[in-house]
């Protein structure tokens, strides 16, 4: 069994800064790319960034250069920074990873999801 738990989230006024966390637990697998996703009342489920294992990158246009994406592959760990706020990053946060388990193909985990809030 694979597990995804997000840390961090919480109430931030604008231009403040937050980190969340996801760990990945389980046993016998290996994990391919990682990221984060957003979910507002008006929006489903929209990237923010990933990860892949090599470390390349990727950000929603609307994050970039506020939003930073990192891992750690020993510790099955991805955190995301985000600084300058701004009211509109509003969401429920998600963490997501492609997970590769003995005899399974690769398949998509996720976190329960953990609130963010910008506001003064």
């Amino acid at each position: 069994q694979v597990q995804l738990v997000e840390s961090g989230g919480g109430l931030v006024q604008p231009g403040g800064s937050l980190r969340l966390s996801c760990a990945v637990s389980g046993s016998g697998f290996s994990i391919n790319t990682m990221g984060w996703y957003r979910r507002t009342p008006e929006n489903d489920r929209d990237l923010v960034a990933t990860i892949t294992s090599d470390g390349i990158t990727n950000y929603a246009d609307s994050v970039k250069a506020r939003f930073t994406i990192s891992r750690d592959n020993a510790k099955n760990t991805v955190d995301l920074q985000m600084n300058n706020l701004k009211p509109e990053d509003t969401a429920v946060y998600y963490c997501n990873a492609y997970v590769k388990r003995l005899f399974f193909r690769v398949a998509p985990y996720w976190g329960q999801g953990i609130q963010v809030t910008v506001s003064s």
